[in-house]
Parts: structure tokens; sequence; C-alpha cells
């Protein structure tokens, strides 16, 4: 590949409480969950998918309910559980100027979604909050998507990414492998953001933003300068 078909910046969106509100997600899926099967079978359905989130090492809703339907195969109350999580309101969760902040770094390069999860939830979440549209299809969706930088590559070359991620151990482990060629960008929303553990665990991003929306007030310089700085 000659340099001229190299983009010169890709934009790189986690999903997940980078530009979706997944916590209020959840709590709704909770009180869902709650009021249609009682509150112990509530608190085995976490305590399966915590299990599966262990396994798999992504969080799947779909399949922590298959598995507890197979303990409760006569509670009709499970199909309100999927119909609750196919058909939620997503685009209703993003966080404030999500959607404004792919449409500014797009005058620079290219935006794209980068994801862990299942095959069926995940993008059917990306679908229906409206990133998928957002990002012109630019979706790829891995099991551990810190292991596919290679992959990233290969269907979006650049001089350059930018790295927006909630989660600082993905972007260390990024930063690691791609160095000056990578931008992180730390978003502090979420419950991951929040942890001391992982504050004190992992470096600092390149950039930190309290939410997602302030990257309206970054330029290209801004983000190719703070990547290349450390």
């Amino acid at each position: 590949m000659t340099s001229e078909e190299l983009e010169r910046i890709v934009f790189l969106f986690d999903v997940d409480n980078t530009l979706l509100d997944n916590d209020r997600i959840t709590a709704a899926l909770k009180r869902h969950l709650e009021r249609e099967v009682g509150h112990d079978r509530e608190r085995r359905y976490w305590t399966i998918f915590e299990q599966l989130r262990v396994e798999l090492g992504y969080a799947d809703y779909l399949g922590a309910l298959q598995r507890y339907r197979l303990e409760n195969a006569r509670d009709p109350h499970v199909l309100t559980v999927s119909r609750f999580l196919v058909n939620y309101p997503f685009a209703n969760r993003l966080f404030p100027n999500s959607l404004d902040v792919i449409e500014h770094v797009k005058q620079w390069g290219r935006a794209a979604i980068l994801s862990d999860g299942d095959v069926v939830f995940q993008p059917r979440k990306i679908d229906r909050s409206g990133l998928f549209d957002a990002v012109d299809g630019n979706v790829l969706i891995y099991l551990h998507k810190e292991h596919e930088l290679d992959d990233v590559e290969g269907r979006f070359p650049a001089r350059h990414y930018v790295l927006i991620d909630d989660k600082l151990r993905i972007l260390s482990a990024v930063k690691k492998i791609w160095g000056t060629r990578v931008t992180t960008v730390f978003p502090r929303q979420g419950h991951y953001a929040h942890d001391p553990e992982a504050l004190a665990s992992y470096p600092a991003a390149d950039i930190s933003v309290e939410r997602i929306g302030d990257l309206l007030n970054y330029d290209l310089h801004a983000f190719l300068g703070a990547g290349s700085t450390r």
C-alpha cells in the first residue's frame, strides 16, 4: 500500500459509556427484571450475566437470558425481557452531543465504531441508536478489540488514529502497540471511568475530558499534538 492510499487520520469510537449511556440501560433492565420476574430471579440473572462475562470477556445480555431460561423454562415473563432488550429506545440514551462529536471529527478523517460484544445485541444497539448511520456504516465489533488492531489497520489504514474509549485498560493496551501513531482519549463517563482501582492501575490517556461533548472544543492540531508528545 502506498502512502497516498493511507488516510491521514481515523477516529475510532467505543460505544458503551462512551457515546451511549449503558449504565442507564442496565439500570432500566434491572427495574424491568424486578417487575417481571421478581427480586430473587432478577439477582439470579445478573449472577449468570457476570459468569458469562468472565467466560467470554464481554457483556452478553441475550446470552445470559438464554442461560437463565434453561433454569426457568416455563416462565413466560422471560419473553418480555427479550422484547425489552431488543426494542429498547437506545437513541434516547446517547450522551449529549455524541452525534455532534462524530460529525465534528469527520471534517478531518473517517469516523468508525470500534466495539466489543455479541453478534446480535451489540449491532442492534448500534443500529437503533443511530450510530451506524452516523459513522456511515463503519462499524467493527470484536470479542476483544485490543487484540485485533492488525485487522483494524487493514480495514481502516491511516497514518494516525484517535481512539475514544471510557476504559483506561483498553486505551493503555492500544497505546502500547500503536505508540505515537494513536491519540488516546478518555471520556470520564460511566462506572469504569470512575473505578479507583482502574484509575490507579493504568497511565493517563493523552486527552481526558469529563464528557464526550467536550471534544467539540478540540481541533485537529489538538488531537494530533496530544498523541505525538507522549
